[in-house]
Formats: C-alpha cells, sequence, structure tokens
C-alpha cells in the first residue's frame, strides 16, 4: 500500500483553483480509478498513463490504482493532470523518491504514449496564479513560450517523462527565465486625419476615448462609420502590466494565444474585436459547453464595434445591457458558474433605415414608414438608454473628400488626440481613480459639480425631453469628460449642452 500527493491546476473561468491529485494504492484485483468529477478526457489519461510508463521503463503497480482529483465537485478537463497522476504513481509505489517540496511544485503535461510531454492550453492562468501563492511550475518545453511573460517562482520545462523520473530532483531540470514583459506592437494604429469631415464625429470619438463612453453613429453607407470606429482604439492609451495580463488571461482561455512555436508577449494595444452581426449570444457573451468567453470579454480594456446594430439578433442585444452596467458577465451553467471580466468600450453603428438611403434625394429612399420603424425598433428603449453617445453621421460630399473644403484647424491625428485622451484619463484617475462612464451613481453628482446655469439648462431639457434618471447621470458624466478634455475642474453650462446634442434619441422625444 502506498500513498502520494502532486499538485496541478483547473480552470474555471479567468480562475485557476488548486486540485491535488492524491494517489492510493490498494490491495486487491488491478484496477484504475479516477475519481473527482473528471471529463471523458481525464478518464482517459489512464490509458496514455499506463502506455508511458511501460515505455519508460516502470511498472504499473499490481493492485487497486485509486486516484482523487480533490476538490470533488470541481469539473476537471483536458489532459493537463497526465503527467502529475503518472509523477504521483511512481512516488506512491516507491518506483521515485521526491526531490521537490511536494506542497510548493506544481506540474502540468499531457503525455504521448512514449512518454513525450505535449503542449497544455490555458497554462498562463495557472501559471499567474502559482505565481501569486509563491509555487513552482513543471511544464511541457513546448508550452514554454505562453509563459515567458510570468515571473515570480522558477519554471522549469520537461520535453519527455524520462527527463523527470531520471534525476528525480527539480533542481536538476533544465529552468526557464521569464521573457521580457512586453513587446511593442509593430503595426502602427490607422490615423483619425485619414477621415475627411465628420468633425462632429472625430469630437465624439475624443469624447468617448477619454471617459471611456459608449457611441452609437447613425449614418447613410460610405458615411465613415466603420472608419471611425476602426480608428478608436488608436486613441485609447497602451495597456498598463495589469490590464496587458488581465487581456492575455482571456485570450488564453479563448486559446487565442500566438503559436507555440514563438514566445508569447504581452499585448500593449488595447484589443478591438468586431464579430458579425450573425454572431449568438454564445459567441458575443460567453458560454457553450465548455465555458468560453465570448467577444465582450475578448474585448475587456478594448473596444467591441458592432457594425450593423439592428442586424443583430434581439437576445443578443439585450444581453449587452448587463456588461455595459457591472463590467462583467456572469455564465450559469448547471454544474458550473462562471464570470469573465467584460469592461469595454461599445462602438456601434446602423443605418437610418433598412436601405440606407433616408433623407437622401438621390437615390431616393423607397422604404415605407412602417419598415422604418421595425427596423428601429430592433434596438430596445432601455439598451438606446445605456448608450451615452448617440450621434447621427451626414454623407460626405465630393468637395469634402477630395481635400478642397479641408479646415486644417479642425483636423487632428491619431497621435495629438491619445495625447489629449491621455490628459482625461490621467485627470480622472487622480480624481475619482476610475474612468467617468465608470462612475458609481452616489459618486456621479460629487465629481461632476455643475455650475448654476448648467443645473438649470439639465432640468429643462430634462423636463422637456422626459429624461430617465439614467440618462441624465450619464448626460453629467460626458460633460464631465468634456471638461476633462478642456483641463477644467468644474462643469458648465457649454459641457452640458455638448453632451446633449450627442443624445438624438432624446432628442426625438421633444
Amino acid at each position: 500500500m502506498g500513498f502520494a500527493q502532486v499538485l496541478s491546476r483547473a480552470q474555471a473561468g479567468l480562475a485557476a483553483p488548486q486540485v491535488r491529485v492524491e494517489v492510493h494504492l490498494g490491495n486487491g484485483l488491478p484496477t484504475f480509478t479516477i475519481v473527482g468529477l473528471p471529463a471523458p478526457v481525464v478518464k482517459e489519461s489512464r490509458e496514455r498513463v499506463r502506455a508511458a510508463l511501460a515505455h519508460c521503463g516502470y511498472e504499473l503497480p499490481a493492485g487497486r490504482i485509486t486516484v482523487n482529483l480533490a476538490p470533488a465537485d470541481l469539473p476537471k478537463e483536458g489532459g493537463r493532470f497526465d503527467l502529475p497522476i503518472a509523477l504521483g504513481i511512481l512516488l506512491a509505489s516507491g518506483q521515485l523518491q521526491p526531490g521537490f517540496d511536494p506542497g510548493c511544485t506544481e506540474f502540468y503535461g499531457e503525455l504521448g504514449l512514449t512518454g513525450e510531454l505535449k503542449a497544455v492550453p490555458g497554462l498562463l492562468l495557472a501559471a499567474l496564479h502559482a505565481a501569486q501563492v509563491g509555487h513552482a511550475l513543471v511544464v511541457p518545453r513546448c508550452s514554454v513560450g505562453d509563459l515567458c511573460v510570468v515571473t515570480g517562482k522558477p519554471l522549469f520545462a520537461l520535453a519527455h517523462l524520462q527527463e523527470l523520473v531520471s534525476g528525480g530532483a527539480l533542481p536538476a531540470l533544465p529552468q526557464v527565465r521569464p521573457g521580457p514583459p512586453a513587446d511593442p506592437d509593430p503595426v502602427p494604429p490607422p490615423d483619425l486625419d485619414d477621415v475627411r469631415g465628420q468633425w462632429q464625429a472625430k469630437r465624439a470619438l475624443l469624447i468617448a476615448a477619454a471617459g471611456g463612453h459608449s457611441l452609437l453613429m447613425e449614418g447613410p453607407p460610405g458615411s465613415g462609420k466603420t472608419m471611425l470606429a476602426q480608428r478608436l482604439p488608436g486613441l485609447l492609451p497602451a495597456l498598463c502590466p495589469s490590464a496587458a495580463l488581465e487581456v492575455a488571461a482571456i485570450m488564453a482561455v479563448a486559446q487565442l494565444q500566438p503559436g507555440l512555436a514563438r514566445r508569447t508577449v504581452l499585448p500593449t494595444a488595447p484589443p478591438f474585436r468586431s464579430p458579425h452581426h450573425t454572431a449568438s449570444a454564445h459567441a458575443i457573451v460567453g458560454g457553450g459547453k465548455t465555458v468560453q468567453p465570448g467577444e465582450v470579454s475578448l474585448a475587456h480594456h478594448g473596444v467591441l464595434f458592432l457594425d450593423e446594430l439592428p442586424e443583430f439578433d434581439r437576445r443578443v442585444l439585450e444581453a449587452l445591457r448587463e456588461p455595459l452596467e457591472s463590467g462583467r458577465v456572469s455564465i450559469a451553467r448547471a454544474d458550473q458558474r462562471v464570470e469573465f471580466p467584460a469592461s469595454f468600450l461599445l462602438v456601434a453603428a446602423m443605418n437610418p433605415c433598412p436601405c440606407g438611403r433616408a433623407g437622401q434625394v438621390r437615390p431616393p429612399c423607397r422604404c415605407q414608414p412602417g419598415q422604418i420603424s421595425r427596423y428601429r425598433a430592433r434596438i430596445s428603449g432601455p439598451l438606446l438608454d445605456r448608450i451615452d453617445l448617440q450621434l447621427r453621421l451626414p454623407a460626405v460630399d465630393t468637395a469634402t473628400l477630395t481635400g478642397s473644403e479641408a479646415v486644417a484647424s479642425l483636423r487632428v491625428t491619431t497621435a495629438q488626440a491619445r495625447e489629449q485622451v491621455c490628459m482625461a484619463r490621467q485627470r480622472q484617475q487622480a480624481r475619482q481613480g476610475r474612468l467617468n462612464a465608470h462612475l458609481p451613481a452616489a459618486q456621479t453628482l460629487g465629481h461632476c459639480r455643475v455650475d448654476a446655469e448648467g443645473l438649470v439648462l439639465l432640468r429643462r431639457v430634462a423636463a422637456a425631453r422626459g429624461l430617465s434618471a439614467r440618462s441624465q447621470h450619464r448626460t453629467l458624466r460626458v460633460a464631465r469628460s468634456i471638461a476633462d478634455l478642456a483641463d477644467r475642474e468644474s462643469v458648465l453650462a457649454a459641457d452640458i449642452g455638448e453632451a446633449l446634442s450627442l443624445r438624438w434619441e432624446d432628442a426625438e422625444k421633444t
């Protein structure tokens, strides 16, 4: 009889709970049982471990082999537990003496039938959590590129099971040094100055980037909605190290990391996601049989662009309401509940009618009033109420497009706009520790102080338009961002007026 315990970790959303691989050898008929809520791929590790041990010259002990993956109520997925199971059997049977601290070392790796260690997806999360508690890691050599951004305790890499069982002492294993923490993005973002005309839209883009405000643009085809949205990530500051690690961890869970053959680096540019309008609710919010993050989480700390907004399924659009308010999305399944971060800047675009030519003379719009009403009704009032900036874009005329009437004083490059955005965000962080769009209702009035004239204007417009409390708070936050761009502490009536002018959905109520 014998007993051994080896540490590893499972994956549950962005959490990596500790798993103790307990191996017990007992008397009785030869059996090999794995318990602890294992998935089918984990149960199949019995055959992989059996073949790998035999190929490396070790014996599978006779009698009852029981492997318990504790805690028992936590679902276990993937082939990452092959190496700790094999190591536990060798330790429990006395074929290998522990040359490591079993309470401070974690093991991961899928075994081939010859003992070769294969790559395991999603190890970045395990490495981050292991570094927080000071544990050393033993991983497949082909997975090292994904972990070089993690600094902390030693990282050991193995290519074959024999490299571990031949020596048995971790100090004899090749230790990997962490790589550089970040790598600048070599591809420059598209320049805001490429967009001709649309001065109010550029101003709205600047306000959205400064305060983290959501933006909806309505305009005919070719008015520059997509071009403007694609230039928004370039206005945002580079990701700080903690935000970059969050983005990299979400990409690791979604298995969107770069190839395993090259070293993974931390992203520096905010993510930009643009899903097609046929995407399902699971693709946008997250879910599936094995819960994966959706587009709202993949856009965390970045931009989520929804083109042709009314063409999205109604259930998809309504599912956006929770992450827009809380910055997180919770996915419940029969056996688990997973929460992903989803603090993104929403930018949406739509046509004024199904054909996109409403209000134009040539060619004229042929949509019936009922068609236009049904088209616009696909976006619910509660969702519109959560979008801070709502802007109508006119068609761009030939003179503006060819540049003969370009106004040099209004032209701004991406670099110039990013500098203004960074300064405005620094003011917000120093004043309240968060962006204006993320201010809770209890702090909005305290940080968005408006002068007497501005309060009179807001009250008069709110009464005339029937603005909800949410709309008024969002107007105050947008006005606060306008004042921050102007480097002013107080919010003036002009700021309130500009913020109100950027909500066409409310303007229609007058």
